[in-house]
This record gives C-alpha cells, sequence and structure tokens, in this order.
C-alpha cells in the first residue's frame, strides 16, 4: 500500500481505512473527535470509520453545512473541548475538512477566527493544531493534503487562511469511500480537482515541482479520459483510484495560489440560501477565465493542452464547456440559481478574495462584472 510522504505523510488505496487506528496510536491519542456531514452519516461511511476505529470516539459532529460557517465552527471548537477530545478526524469533502481545521485552530488558539486570516497576514499566528487525520470521501478538494481552509465568516465574508500548520499530518485516502458517489457529485468535484490543477499552473509565480504536479493531475483526470469514466461508472475502482489521485495532486500543486475562477467561486459560494457547490461553480466559472487570460501565458497554454489530450492551439475553453456538458455539469450560472441582482456582491467579494491576486491576468472590477453576466447566461 503507497504511503507517499510530500507536504504530509498520505496513506493511499484501496482499503487504506483499515490503517486509521495504527495512525491514531502513533500520535499517542485515544479520544478523536469526528467531524462529518449529514450525507457521509447517511451513506453508511460514518459507520465503516467508527468500526475502523474499533472504539467509541471522543464525540462525534455529523451535522456540517455546505460552506462552513464561523460560527459552527465556534459551536464545534466548543463541543470538541467539552468532549474532552485529544485529537480530530475530519472525514468528507471539503467542508468537512474546512470546518475540521477551524475547529483545531480555534481550539488550540482561541478566537477570533478572523485574526488568522491570510489576506490580513495573519496566517503567522497560527501554530500547531491538535493532531488530525483526513480521510476524503470525494475526489475534487485535495484538502486533505492542502495548506488551506476556507469560511464563510459572519461578516458574510468568505475568507481563506493559509498555514503549513492547516495541513492534516496524516491522510487516508481510500478511494472505495467514493464508490457509488453520485453522477453529478461524482463530475462536480472532478472539475474541483480540474480546475484546481489548471489555475495552480496559471499561477504567475514560480514553482516548477507545483506546476508539474498540476499537469500529471489534469493528465490523470482529462486527458486519460478517468474522470469521464468515474463519472459514466461509479462503482469503476480504477477510475475512482485515479481521480482521487488527481485531487490530492490538485492540491499539492496549489500551493503556488490559485486565480479568478476561485475568487468569483468563493464570492458566490457564500450565499448560504442558494446552497451552490463549490467544484459545481468552478467548472461554470472556468471557460469564461480561459477566455479571459488568453495570450497571458501561451507556453503555459500549449501544455495544457497537450496534458488534456487536445491538438496544438485548441481553444481550451471550448474544450472544457464540452467535458462539462459531456458529464453533466450545468453551463449557465441561471441553471444553479444566481441571479443578475446577485453580481454586484458576487463582484465585490471576488476583488477582495486572496485568490484574485494570483490570476494569469490582472482582472478589474469591469472585468468580473462582464465575466458574471457571461456565466450566467
Amino acid at each position: 500500500m503507497p504511503v507517499m510522504t510530500f507536504l504530509n505523510t498520505c496513506i493511499f488505496d484501496h482499503g487504506a481505512l483499515a490503517r486509521l487506528p495504527k495512525v491514531l496510536a502513533g500520535y499517542g491519542v485515544s479520544k478523536p473527535f469526528i467531524v462529518t456531514d449529514p450525507g457521509i452519516k447517511a451513506a453508511g461511511i460514518l459507520d465503516k470509520v467508527l468500526d475502523a476505529l474499533g472504539s467509541e470516539p471522543g464525540g462525534v459532529f455529523p451535522d456540517t453545512v455546505a460552506n462552513p460557517t464561523e460560527q459552527q465552527a465556534i459551536d464545534v471548537a466548543d463541543l470538541y473541548k467539552q468532549a474532552g477530545a485529544d485529537s480530530i478526524i475530519a472525514l468528507g469533502g471539503g467542508s468537512s475538512m474546512d470546518l475540521a481545521k477551524a475547529v483545531g485552530l480555534l481550539a488550540a488558539h482561541g478566537g477570533p477566527l478572523e485574526k488568522y486570516a491570510a489576506v490580513t497576514g495573519g496566517s503567522k499566528h497560527i501554530g500547531k493544531l491538535p493532531p488530525l487525520v483526513a480521510i476524503p470521501t470525494t475526489a475534487g478538494t485535495g484538502s486533505e493534503v492542502s495548506v488551506g481552509m476556507i469560511t464563510t465568516m459572519t461578516n458574510g465574508r468568505k475568507e481563506t487562511f493559509a498555514s503549513p500548520n492547516l495541513i492534516p499530518p496524516t491522510a487516508i485516502c481510500d478511494p472505495d469511500l467514493t464508490l457509488g458517489l453520485p453522477q453529478l457529485m461524482t463530475a462536480a468535484t472532478g472539475m474541483d480537482a480540474v480546475t484546481h490543477c489548471i489555475e495552480a499552473v496559471l499561477v504567475p509565480v514560480s514553482n516548477p515541482p507545483a506546476e508539474g504536479i498540476g499537469y500529471d493531475g489534469l493528465t490523470r483526470a482529462v486527458g486519460d479520459g478517468w474522470l469521464r469514466r468515474a463519472v459514466e461508472d461509479g462503482s469503476d475502482p480504477d477510475a475512482r483510484w485515479h481521480m482521487m489521485m488527481a485531487s490530492y495532486e490538485g492540491a499539492l500543486a496549489f500551493v503556488k495560489g490559485l486565480g479568478s475562477v476561485h475568487a468569483l467561486s468563493h464570492a458566490a459560494g457564500r450565499l448560504h440560501e442558494k446552497k451552490l457547490h463549490h467544484g459545481t461553480l468552478n467548472a461554470i466559472f472556468l471557460p469564461h477565465l480561459l477566455r479571459f487570460n488568453e495570450g497571458a501565458a501561451d507556453a503555459k497554454y500549449e501544455r495544457l493542452r497537450f496534458a488534456m489530450g487536445l491538438k496544438p492551439g485548441a481553444d481550451l475553453a471550448e474544450a472544457i464547456e464540452k467535458l462539462n456538458e459531456d458529464i453533466g455539469i450545468p453551463s449557465t450560472l441561471k441553471e444553479i440559481g444566481l441571479e443578475a441582482s446577485d453580481g454586484p456582491g458576487v463582484v465585490e467579494f471576488a476583488l477582495a478574495d486572496l485568490a484574485h491576486r494570483g490570476n494569469a491576468k490582472p482582472a478589474g472590477q469591469a472585468d468580473y462584472e462582464k465575466i458574471y453576466e457571461t456565466a450566467l447566461g
């Protein structure tokens, strides 16, 4: 069974979940607090983790909301401390992992959460967290190896937090936990991974190792066709393995940063009443930003075409639109519930988002307004 040591230690293979007790024992902990969501509980995956654990956890919080909030982090941190827990298991997709990181941060260092925000230089205040084991159940966010977390603050802003101390020391990536994931969720989380790989490559910061990993993740997901296969047949173990690896690689790549696709997706995702999925937002915005960035990184665009299995000079935006169509992703923001009236707020918050600074080509308010209007459909 592969055990990869890179940004953290990642136990990666079918059946990797069985290593959980050994991992916890290695940290000398015995009362892990599990953070997960209602869908994971309903699907029986939480029960699989409890069975693998072999003993009573320190506590379980199964009610993570999509796009987790500052208030929920505060509430769950209180539950963690009341339970006398000594470690955290993050079980689920990006939301559960982001919430688990926020809980660990608050439990270890106290609030307010805002003082740790990356945009204000708060990363320097983020010290060591309680032992955190991340167990992803989707193949998209890569949060199990990410330096960051995203939280919707009480002031309405979707804030990015970044620090090496937010990387879970151990990730258990078991593709078996993604078998049977519904087609639309497979597609949306897969496009999240694809977007991570593409945007990380395009960020104009020098980090050749990260770019190389991004190209490989993109080749795996798109060029080799594993995303389409995973969507077509959710029980295909090879497709699930490769998509979980593409997701892992996407997060390794975005240590470089991310760009305007994520700035806009974060800004739209803060609208809790809309219940928007981050990966779906990324998929819809991505072709529009690829058109906007055209000409800013020609050599990288050519390598992206090669990684995706396209001909030289092919239209990257059109290729992503075709991929979205093939795997069932909506083509417009209007189809997922956004309206013209949401545009000004999305643009405002996108301009203030940390990822805005990493775009391949500088973008201003008028640019975002036009992109939003076009993506709305």
